[in-house]
C-alpha cells in the first residue's frame, strides 16, 4: 500500500517547504541567511535586545567594584563579552587592563582566550570542553589554590551563571559578577507576541535559540499573554526547538521542553542541525507509484516542491497521516476552519490540481483516501 523511505528527495533543498523562526538579536541575519540558503522560509522575532555598553550604569558600577582592590582570579566566559568590557572601560578612562595584569585569567574557550590576548593580557588556563562547568570544577578542585578570602571576577554575558557564582561563594571567595551585554526584552514586543501565537497554531516548524535570555524572554512573553501552557505544549509536540547549546537550552529544559542541539555551539552547526532534524520527521511515502513527502507548508512529489494553501495542505496532511485509510468528509472537515462538506470537496479539488498526480482517490459515498 505505502512504504516509508529514509530520506527526502535530493533535488529539493533540504529545508524547502519549512518555516523556521529566529529569536536571535545579534547575528540574526547571518543565521537567517544560512537557513534561507537551505530553502527555509524564515520568520524573525528577536526575543531580546542588548543594553548598549556605553550607557550601562550597572557595568560601570561593577567595573569600579573590581578596581577597588586587587583581583586574584578573573574568568572570561565569552570573547565578545570580555573584549567589550575592556573596550568600555577604556572609553570610561578606567584602568581595567592594568588592574587585571596581576590576576590569574581563566578563559572558558578559545574565543575568550583570544580576547584576553588581544587585550594585551596573558591567559593562565582554559578547559578543553569550552564549558563553564569545567571551569568551575577546575576551581573547586583547588587547581588555582584555596579560594576562601580571594577576590574572583566573573565576566557574564547574558546568562547570570547563578550556580557557578553561588558555588564559588560557598567556598568563602568574594565573587564579583560583571554583567557585560545585559539582555532585556525588545522595545517592540509585537513580533515576539506574534511568534508565540504562531508557535501555538503550529504555523512554524522549528524555533531556533542562540542565547538563554532569548529562550527565557520568549517564555516570559507567553506568560504575559496567559498562554504558557499552550506554548509549552506546542514546543513539546509539533514545533521543534533547536538551541545552539545546552546553556542556551537551560530555560527550555527548566520549563519541561526538550530541545535538540548541535555537537558544537556554532551558528553553522545550528543550521546543520535544523537541516538534519526537520526532514527526518516527515517520511517519504510511496503512493500510487509516486514519492510523496509532506513538509510544513508544502509537499515534495517526485522531487518537485508543491506549495499548498492551508486548506489543501491540511487535507493532505490528514490523508498521509493514515495512508490508504478512507477519511469521511465530516472527518476531513474537522481539520479545516469552518469546514463543511462543500469546503472539503473544494479543498480536495484544489489539492489534486496542485499535486499534478492522481494521489487522492474518491471512495463513493465514503470519502477520500490516498491512492493505493
Amino acid at each position: 500500500m505505502t512504504d516509508s523511505q529514509p530520506a527526502p528527495q535530493p533535488d529539493v533543498l533540504p529545508l524547502a517547504g519549512y518555516t523556521v523562526a529566529v529569536t536571535a538579536a545579534r547575528r540574526r541575519e547571518e543565521l537567517g541567511a544560512l537557513l534561507e540558503r537551505r530553502g527555509a522560509r524564515v520568520v524573525y522575532a528577536p526575543a531580546i535586545r542588548i543594553v548598549p555598553l556605553a550607557d550601562d550604569a550597572e557595568l560601570v558600577a561593577a567595573t569600579r567594584a573590581v578596581l577597588e582592590r586587587p583581583v586574584d582570579l578573573a574568568v572570561a566566559t565569552t570573547g565578545v563579552g570580555f573584549r567589550g568590557w575592556l573596550e568600555a572601560a577604556e572609553t570610561w578612562d578606567l584602568p581595567l587592563v592594568d588592574h587585571l595584569r596581576t590576576a590569574r585569567l581563566l578563559a572558558r574557550g578559545p574565543k575568550a582566550r583570544g580576547a584576553i590576548r588581544g587585550g594585551g593580557l596573558v591567559d593562565a588556563w582554559s578547559p578543553a570542553s569550552e564549558s563553564s562547568a569545567e571551569v568551575l570544577e577546575h576551581l573547586l578542585a583547588g587547581a588555582e589554590g584555596p579560594l576562601a578570602g580571594r577576590r574572583i571576577a566573573v565576566q557574564l554575558h547574558g546568562d547570570p551563571l547563578t550556580e557557578f557564582v553561588e558555588a564559588l561563594r560557598a567556598t568563602g571567595a568574594e565573587v564579583l559578577t560583571v554583567p557585560v551585554y545585559r539582555w532585556v526584552l525588545p522595545e517592540d514586543v509585537a513580533p515576539v507576541r506574534r511568534l508565540v501565537d504562531t508557535v501555538i497554531a503550529r504555523e512554524v516548524d522549528a524555533v531556533t535559540f542562540t542565547s538563554a535570555p532569548a529562550a527565557a524572554g520568549l517564555l516570559s512573553v507567553a506568560d504575559e499573554l496567559g498562554r504558557r501552557a499552550e506554548f509549552v505544549a506546542a514546543l513539546t509536540d509539533g514545533v521543534l526547538p533547536v538551541a545552539v547549546g545546552p546553556v542556551t537550552a537551560g530555560p527550555l529544559t527548566a520549563a519541561g521542553i526538550p530541545s535538540v542541539q548541535p555537537e558544537r555551539s556554532r551558528l553553522g552547526a545550528l543550521a546543520r542541525e535544523v537541516v538534519a532534524r526537520l526532514p527526518e520527521r516527515d517520511p517519504v511515502l510511496q503512493v500510487g507509484g509516486h514519492a510523496v513527502q509532506v513538509r510544513g507548508h508544502a509537499a515534495v512529489v517526485d522531487g518537485r516542491l508543491v506549495e499548498l494553501p492551508p486548506g489543501p495542505m491540511a487535507v493532505l496532511r490528514a490523508l498521509t497521516a493514515r495512508p490508504g485509510t478512507v477519511l469521511s468528509r465530516p472527518a476531513l472537515g474537522r481539520v479545516l476552519p469552518g469546514g463543511d462538506e462543500h469546503a472539503v470537496d473544494t479543498a480536495v479539488t484544489r489539492l489534486r490540481a496542485a499535486l499534478g498526480a492522481p494521489l487522492v482517490e474518491t471512495v463513493v459515498e465514503r470519502g477520500y483516501r490516498l491512492t493505493v
